[in-house]
């Protein structure tokens, strides 16, 4: 099970890298916005790669949830990525309350 939880050629592996890429990007983004607090072109680049990440880390936990009900077998792999992929929200809000505040 270990080297099947960071196997992306499995069905649900893609989820664990999906949640590092979006926090990867978010942390990039935000960090940008730091560095140059004035440049509108990096927030509204963070806008829409909010809306983009939503959607598609929407569809990888539906993905997810289905896969945690069909495949008993795979429960504590796919609640772990389920868990992994839910623990960018509160990166996302932070990261949010932190761009306010910052202006």
């Amino acid at each position: 099970m270990e080297s099947d939880f960071y196997n992306s050629n499995t069905p649900t592996g893609f989820s664990t890298y999906l949640a590092l890429v979006s926090f990867s990007i978010g942390t990039v983004l935000l960090v940008l916005h730091l560095v140059f607090p004035r440049e509108e072109g990096i927030f509204i680049l963070g806008f829409f790669y909010v809306l983009f990440a939503i959607l598609i880390n929407s569809l990888s936990l539906l993905n997810l949830c289905y896969r945690f009900i069909t495949e008993p077998e795979n429960r504590e792999t796919n609640a772990i990525r389920i868990l992994i992929l839910l623990s960018n929200i509160p990166i996302a809000l932070l990261y949010f309350y932190i761009v306010i505040h910052n202006n």
